[in-house]
């Protein structure tokens, strides 16, 4: 038997700017269930979603150690159109005949860009 990742929880005193970031650079749809208080996320196309879940008192964002990684084919192209869109990401780093970027949410948790999904191995 196997089990397929299917969501990941980011915990955050931003919900809407959190959704907001997700949904504008990343092309998620945003699903609210009446009396939920957790906002879900939904990809396009392939992968998981993201449940955005509120922070708990006495933590703070970007405590917990957890990075989306977004396959993209392109990382330079990606970065730049997401640049022009208000999203910066950091330099790009290359290794093992891949990409990637990295760049933070509103809530201050790490995010990556990358092109390893796409190596021909």
């Amino acid at each position: 038997m196997t089990a397929q990742l299917g969501r990941i929880i980011i915990y955050t005193k931003k919900i809407e700017e959190v959704a907001e970031f997700y949904c504008k650079y990343f092309g998620f749809e945003t699903l609210r269930l009446d009396d939920d208080r957790i906002v879900e996320l939904v990809a396009q196309g392939t992968g998981s979603n993201i449940l955005l879940h509120p922070l708990a008192s006495g933590r703070k964002d970007g405590q917990t150690l957890v990075k989306l990684v977004f396959d993209v084919e392109d990382v330079e192209e990606f970065c730049s159109l997401s640049e022009k869109r208000g999203l910066k990401f950091g330099s790009i780093h290359r290794a093992d005949g891949y990409s990637f970027a990295n760049a933070k949410d509103p809530a201050k948790n790490s995010i990556s860009v990358s092109s390893r999904a796409f190596v021909k191995r």
